[in-house]
């Protein structure tokens, strides 16, 4: 019996950010990893950096700090199960 490897999906951080629908568009993503306002696992990240399920992602939305627990990676992805591809822990 052949056990076929779970495929990985590995994604830059402004095209995560746009498909789960945390930032609509990606261009609006990547100005704002260039403004260093988005980390990775604590580290301040770039819109080229790449995302893997388990990461915790941080972004500044003015006063108000989000956290994320990426709990999926997918190229594409219907509007209703875009909440799924992520966690909010706070």
């Amino acid at each position: 019996m052949d056990i076929e490897p779970r495929k990985v999906i590995i994604m830059r951080l402004d095209k995560f950010l746009k498909v789960s629908r945390i930032i609509k568009r990606r261009t609006v993503a990547k100005d704002a990893c260039d403004k260093g306002i988005v980390t990775i696992n604590g580290k301040v990240a770039k819109s080229s950096s790449e995302v893997n399920i388990g990461d915790t992602l941080e972004i500044q939305f003015g006063e108000k700090k989000m956290k994320f627990k990426i709990n999926e990676v997918k190229e594409h992805v219907l509007k209703n199960d875009a909440k799924e591809m992520y966690e909010i822990l706070e």
